[in-house]
């Protein structure tokens, strides 16, 4: 059981430590079309937000490493996992749906993070 933990929480790691620092670097305007003016705000708001996605990759990763030390954090992690899987579900429900690759991530985080916590249960 703890090495699929360990496993689950690696590879969320990586996805968070990739995905975070390409969107930090790029920002919101990549997103946004070329006729529109700089939003600063929203910017700003974006790269607090990918910097924090980025952070939770460490976070994830010394979790992975020190799995005999995380018991009652492993839960919130899936917590939180399935929260950004709900946060794509929310969006896809008030907005339309994303790309496929989006619908595919909201799926994978949503049973990633029930993954987890079932897998702490029964550790």
């Amino acid at each position: 059981m703890e090495l699929i933990l360990q496993i689950l929480l690696g590879a969320n790691s990586i996805v968070c430590l990739l995905s975070g620092s390409s969107l930090l670097i790029r920002g919101s305007r990549s997103f946004l079309p070329d006729v529109c003016t700089p939003q600063t705000t929203l910017d700003n708001i974006f790269r607090f937000l990918s910097g924090m996605y980025f952070s939770m990759g460490f976070l994830l990763a010394w979790c992975a490493f020190n799995i005999k030390q995380t018991f009652e954090l492993n839960y919130l992690i899936g917590i939180v996992i399935i929260g950004a899987g709900t946060g794509r579900l929310y969006s896809k429900i008030k907005t339309g749906s994303a790309e496929k690759k989006q619908n595919r991530a909201m799926v994978l985080e949503i049973i990633l993070g029930c993954s987890i916590i079932v897998l702490q249960y029964l550790r």
